[in-house]
């Protein structure tokens, strides 16, 4: 299916269309610039962070750690590039599959969506056992699956009232643990320079840790190789801009805004986060059974600190899985809005919200139940694998989308200039983004904890093409005949 590339004055009547989107659809667009932003920095900083950052560090040794989230944070940046000259042209919701649909096909556009939407829905259930393995700190008689149904009842509640609510509450749930990272970063950055007065025994100096007994890569740099895909998973969430540009006021000044700040904050916060506990935390400490987080101020020796912070990155995770419910439940909706979902995800409450589609998404994540009873360690980096294929194979989508879009909007004699705006260094820019991807994906294939992913998310996306061909392709096809021998 080919895109239409606007010329300046159709891009002038998108832009006013958008505006007009929302009482259309029945959603509304009541998010501004900084609602943007802490959604998706609370939906980026959650468990990928604050939990399974210690199986990154593990794995790839202190150093690889750091290279691998300073590999994921480039990355972030050439996606984010991408999706902002996207969203920017289509402010629509549940993005993703629409820009894919409208460049390169509707079946891709199809897979798309459903490959995202399976991304949060089984985030959803990392999120939820991973807040649950964190109550064990406080309640060890307590079973997880029983915190994470608590805690889905309260992410559906917030979900389900408006969206309003649900951007204003995010915004204030993102700025506690945006002040969780940078506490982190400076007291573990000023104990690691000598200021370390509370630390019950010896605090390790800035790179002490660095140099493990086995090496700079302690497992070789196939280590840092086969972590990129865990490391891509804690950088999902970015993205959701996209997903909440259809609820978004003046989407072309608001989004490329929203990209700017979240890009530059998620590369301080993430690289510096784990470089301090990878400088403080000597790497064979380190698992997904208690934060790193906790691990680091409890050698602080601050007061109740661990517990302070095992309160602050439950609320972290639940911030992250509230994002992914409000982006599953979008993305439903958009789906069932082009026709390619049943019809009553697009029903709405008065208040705007697609409630089916948020009841169905909410089951996605209630699979954490069931995790969390069997294994909830081993079956949490399954999760996280499984996410991260997903969260990879929409990133290669949006940055695919982009460079048939730029390539399609010149061959058709649009301005450069014209667009309110444009991803840097083209074609540069999505050619090296796709390729990393791809190259993060081949890796987990040597990785035995994340090879689960491969075996689950090739056939998942087979299966969306397989299905988009013999209920929607068909059908198209048969139209287009029949309107073929009616013309003749």
């Amino acid at each position: 299916m080919g895109l239409s590339s606007p010329t300046e004055a159709e891009a002038s009547a998108t832009e006013a269309q958008s505006q007009t989107d929302a009482s259309q659809t029945g959603l509304r667009r009541s998010m501004e610039a900084r609602h943007l932003v802490m959604i998706a920095m609370g939906g980026v900083i959650g468990s990928g962070l604050f939990v399974s950052s210690g199986y990154t560090i593990a794995t790839a040794g202190p150093l690889g750690a750091v290279l691998a989230f300073l590999i994921g944070a480039v990355v972030v940046y050439l996606v984010m590039a991408c999706l902002g000259e996207l969203a920017v042209a289509f402010p629509v919701s549940g993005a993703f599959h629409i820009y894919a649909a409208r460049t390169i096909g509707p079946a891709t556009g199809f897979a798309t969506a459903w490959l995202y939407w399976l991304c949060w829905a089984v985030a959803l259930g990392s999120e939820f056992t991973a807040a649950g393995l964190l109550m064990q700190r406080w309640f060890p008689g307590v079973d997880v699956w029983i915190w994470c149904f608590v805690f889905a009842t309260v992410l559906f509640t917030l979900n389900a009232i408006s969206s309003r609510v649900f951007g204003e509450s995010e915004f204030w749930f993102a700025l506690i643990k945006v002040a969780a990272v940078v506490g982190l970063i400076i007291l573990g950055g000023a104990a690691l320079a000598g200021f370390h007065p509370l630390a019950p025994g010896e605090f390790p100096s800035f790179g002490e840790n660095f140099t493990t007994p086995d090496g700079l890569f302690p497992n070789g740099f196939t280590g840092v190789f086969v972590t990129c895909l865990a490391v891509f998973y804690a950088f999902s969430g970015s993205e959701l801009i996209g997903v909440a540009a259809g609820e978004t006021a003046n989407p072309g000044a608001n989004i490329p805004k929203a990209m700017r700040t979240t890009v530059i904050r998620l590369m301080i916060f993430f690289v510096g986060a784990i470089v301090v506990i990878a400088a403080t935390i000597p790497y064979e400490q380190v698992s997904v059974d208690e934060s790193p987080f906790v691990t680091v101020f409890s050698m602080l020796g601050i007061p109740y600190a661990a517990d302070i912070m095992n309160f602050v990155i439950i609320t972290a995770l639940l911030s992250a899985g509230n994002c992914g419910l409000f982006s599953c439940a979008r993305m439903l909706f958009s789906l069932a809005d082009e026709g390619h979902a049943p019809r009553a995800f697009r029903k709405l409450t008065k208040r705007g919200i697609p409630m089916v589609a948020l009841c169905v998404s909410m089951l996605g994540g209630l699979a954490s139940l069931i995790s969390s009873v069997v294994a909830a360690e081993t079956v949490y980096l399954v999760l996280v694998s499984v996410a991260g294929f997903a969260t990879v194979g929409v990133w290669m989508s949006i940055v695919a989308s982009h460079f048939v879009y730029r390539r399609t909007f010149i061959k058709n004699g649009g301005d450069l200039s014209t667009l309110p705006y444009k991803a840097p260094l083209f074609p540069l820019v999505p050619l090296l983004a796709f390729a990393l991807c791809l190259v993060s994906l081949i890796g987990i294939a040597f990785d035995p904890n994340q090879v689960a992913a491969l075996f689950f998310g090739v056939p998942f996306v087979g299966a969306c093409y397989a299905i988009f061909y013999f209920k929607y392709g068909r059908r198209r096809s048969l139209k287009k005949a029949a309107s073929g021998s009616a013309a003749s």
